[in-house]
């Protein structure tokens, strides 16, 4: 499978404490990373082969090709 700069997305934290959640590919979904980031911090991140999907708890600023979403609203 191919991924492209179309996966790339990055996330803005707005409080500490913020949790970017990677969750695997495949026929059972689970959660196979997991970062913390701080007021301020700024982390880009990508969809691989084994990373389907991404949670994030917390409020953050998220950038995607599609726009930028909060998780606040």
């Amino acid at each position: 499978m191919f991924y492209n700069q179309n996966g790339f997305f990055v996330i803005k934290a707005k409080e500490n404490g913020v949790n970017v959640i990677g969750l695997t590919r495949g026929q059972d979904t689970k959660f196979h990373h997991l970062e913390k980031l701080d007021k301020g911090e700024v982390m880009i991140a990508e969809f691989t082969e084994h990373t389907s999907a991404v949670k994030v708890r917390g409020k953050a600023e998220i950038l995607t090709p599609f726009g930028k979403i909060n998780t606040d609203e």
